[in-house]
């Protein structure tokens, strides 16, 4: 019963915070320079380059530990849903864009890489609508639909993954 409520409370959040500012467009720029966009919902976020995938949209940390275990979870998960997922992370912690290329680089990083100087004011508008106050690695996971169907502050690890691609794949 405990799930079942706290379940309940976690959509509520999740709808109050992504009633405001929906139908905004955002472009922003990947270190490899491919231009993004990202139009805001009532519901959700749609980006038109991950079309019809499960988009895990992770705000990390360059110095950030729990970030740091994380790239070899999103990398596994890259590789083997290459057609059904798309990772795109945010690095927050105000390394430069040539710096971000070069942190993805040494770690092989094989998904979307994004550094705030080149994400605009798209990291706000993400922060605004989900109540997002900072705290890293900070995981928003949007379905096919653009729906956004979980958020959460902290490491989730690979088989928290797993399970909801499982989940959002039915």
């Amino acid at each position: 019963m405990k799930k079942i409520i706290l379940y309940f409370f976690s959509l509520l959040l999740i709808a109050s915070a992504l009633e405001a500012k929906p139908n905004e467009n955002y472009s922003f720029t990947d270190v490899n320079g491919k231009v993004l966009h990202a139009v805001g919902t009532k519901d959700g976020l749609i980006i038109p380059e991950a079309k019809n995938k499960i988009i895990f949209l992770e705000f990390f940390g360059h110095r950030c530990p729990p970030c740091l275990a994380s790239i070899q979870h999103y990398k596994n998960i890259q590789a083997k849903y290459k057609g059904k997922v798309q990772v795109i992370a945010i690095e927050v912690q105000g390394l430069s864009n040539a710096g971000v290329k070069a942190f993805a680089t040494q770690k092989g990083i094989n998904y979307i890489v994004v550094s705030q100087e080149k994400a605009g004011n798209f990291v706000n508008y993400i922060a605004s609508r989900a109540g997002w106050s900072g705290a890293i690695p900070y995981l928003i996971v949007i379905d096919k639909k653009g729906v956004v169907q979980y958020m959460q502050a902290g490491s989730v690890g690979q088989a928290g993954l797993e399970t909801i691609i499982k989940e959002l794949s039915k």
